[in-house]
């Protein structure tokens, strides 16, 4: 049997009045009114939509499968057809067949400034849905409707998922990223605590909404290994998942049992079999990444990759005894399905 589903209907009252003015005295005058000029870096001003007699419907919750995350109602106002000299009808709505287009929610950072941040994302060809900036207040943009694709993730994979773009919501942080010297060397910046707690309260609203699993919040690092390094190894992932519950992290004591067994580590990393095999695990667990038995560019750039998200005391593209362990331990917890 279906479940009904109650809509929330806002009316609008239009009241007007109107005010004598006294025979005795003259109109006062009004001063014109006062044109301020606008910042040259701020975003443009959305246009409000025209007047419509049309009463939208606005849902704010779900009746998904929790197993399945399946058979759903889209988050916020639902948008329909209206064909000229017909009545589109919900009395059957929703359809059992229906699911989020929200599968995945991508942690970015700007390596720009906050003017610049906003700029960039609201007038160029690049977009997030939120972005969150250095102040330290309770404010956080919001850039893109959640059920449109913002362009964010750019070419992108997550174990059989590709172009994330499409199933995704971005979240971009304002960092200054990281500043290189001559030898290639990386300074990464940190994020602080205001910051981390916006992001972590609005990635909490997300994940929660959508319901989207562990093993699909992630950074752009993740699901662009080679071409990408945010939001870099001091975004704190292992709070995110401590005290709130998002996202994927080992078990500490999975990983010291898995980490005492690599008994001859030193000597296997060097044979091509065991490179192979290392490099179908990152692939199990979800990176993009094809197997040559070869520590070639795009696996080193791959490690460093899982190194920013899972170990980032040590975040330099080497598999040690310690990393190794951490992705089995990981696959242990969260295995591919």
């Amino acid at each position: 049997m279906r479940k009904s589903l109650y809509s929330i209907t806002l009316a609008v009252v239009l009241a007007s009045c109107a005010t004598q003015t006294p025979k005795t005295k003259a109109p006062v005058p009004q001063p014109k009114p006062k044109v301020e000029k606008v910042h040259p870096t701020a975003p443009p001003v959305a246009k409000q939509p025209a007047p419509n007699s049309a009463k939208p419907e606005y849902y704010n919750v779900n009746i998904a499968d929790a197993a399945k995350n399946d058979n759903t109602i889209s988050y916020g106002s639902l948008v329909a057809a209206n064909p000229q000299g017909y009545v589109i009808s919900r009395t059957y709505f929703p359809a059992i067949g229906q699911n989020f287009r929200q599968r995945y929610l991508i942690l970015h950072y700007t390596a720009l400034d906050d003017d610049k941040s906003l700029t960039v994302l609201t007038q160029q060809s690049v977009s997030a849905h939120y972005l969150v900036g250095t102040q330290d207040d309770n404010e956080i943009y919001q850039l893109v409707d959640e059920n449109k694709r913002a362009y964010h993730a750019g070419i992108s994979s997550w174990r059989k998922d590709a172009q994330l773009n499409d199933t995704s919501i971005g979240i971009e942080i304002v960092n200054r990223g990281y500043t290189a010297d001559a030898a290639g060397n990386r300074t990464f910046y940190a994020y602080p605590e205001h910051q981390f707690r916006k992001v972590a309260a609005l990635a909490k609203d997300i994940v929660t909404r959508y319901m989207i699993p562990p093993t699909n919040v992630l950074g752009h690092s993740d699901v662009a290994p080679t071409r990408k390094q945010d939001p870099g190894p001091f975004f704190p992932w292992k709070r995110l998942y401590d005290e709130y519950g998002i996202g994927m992290w080992y078990d500490d004591d999975v990983k010291t049992q898995l980490q005492e067994q690599l008994l001859n580590f030193d000597l296997d990393k060097t044979q091509p079999t065991f490179i192979t095999n290392f490099q179908q695990q990152l692939a199990s667990f979800g990176y993009d990444l094809r197997s040559t038995g070869l520590w070639d560019t795009p696996t080193r750039k791959t490690i460093e990759a899982f190194q920013y998200h899972f170990r980032p005391q040590l975040a330099d593209g080497n598999l040690d005894a310690e990393t190794y362990a951490i992705l089995l331990a990981l696959l242990q917890k969260y295995p591919a399905k």
